[in-house]
């Protein structure tokens, strides 16, 4: 299962949503808090509070950065 934490309005959330659904890839997002000051559970998980992060139980994978997220399911899902 693959976790995606967004922002709602975040332009780099909904590209990763665009890339997780072309793809076909099931996925649960978890909304996060506007106030960097309040996303603690991002931070716990990579090490910082800036969304969007992926969490990929299936391959042991957190990853942050909508980027390096658009490489990744490309790689492992494409």
């Amino acid at each position: 299962m693959v976790t995606l934490y967004r922002l709602e309005g975040c332009p780099y959330c909904e590209v990763v949503v665009d890339r997780l659904e072309e793809l076909g890839v099931d996925y649960e997002s978890v909304w996060v808090e506007g106030l960097h000051s309040k996303r603690n559970e991002v931070r716990r998980l990579s090490g910082q509070r800036q969304v969007p992060v992926v969490v990929d139980d299936d391959y042991g994978v957190t990853m942050a950065e909508s980027e390096r997220i658009l490489d990744y399911l490309d790689a492992t899902y494409a």
